[in-house]
């Protein structure tokens, strides 16, 4: 029945914007975690030293916010994608765009080849299964 297939293909995309919103929003915590954590993150992961500057605070701050206000998009979109079907598409593409981006800028930054390739590779796996799970959907009327 194509309205059955229809609606597994549906609750999959929503699935997928619950996950992914739910997540990013999780990065509204880091946009107001004490700055001794930033740095201890940071050389954690092996970029010593951690610049000590109101920019650097600043900028690694509003990325967070940034990711959190993607977070809220996700959320609010998925309470009706019949009605933001064309932004979910878009949405996809952008991500896709979004990974090439982020491959351009890390290298431009001159980050370790395992986080240039880590962050950009899995935006962009992850902006093609969303291109490839909304091409899925049936857009019936509710």
């Amino acid at each position: 029945n194509v309205e059955k297939i229809a609606l597994v293909w549906l609750k999959a995309l929503q699935w997928f914007f619950w996950l992914v919103g739910g997540v990013t929003l999780l990065a509204f915590g880091a946009s107001v975690m004490p700055q001794k954590w930033i740095v201890e993150a940071s050389e954690f992961l092996g970029f010593e030293p951690f610049p000590d500057s109101p920019l650097t605070y600043y900028l690694a701050r509003n990325l967070s916010l940034l990711y959190g206000f993607v977070g809220v998009l996700m959320l609010f979109v998925v309470r009706d994608l019949y009605r933001y079907r064309h932004l979910v598409r878009f949405l996809a593409i952008a991500t896709i765009g979004f990974g090439i981006l982020q491959l351009i800028v890390d290298l431009q930054s001159m980050m370790p080849a395992w986080w240039a390739l880590g962050e950009s590779l899995s935006t962009f796996a992850g902006g093609c299964f969303f291109y490839w799970l909304q091409s899925k959907v049936v857009w019936l009327p509710e």
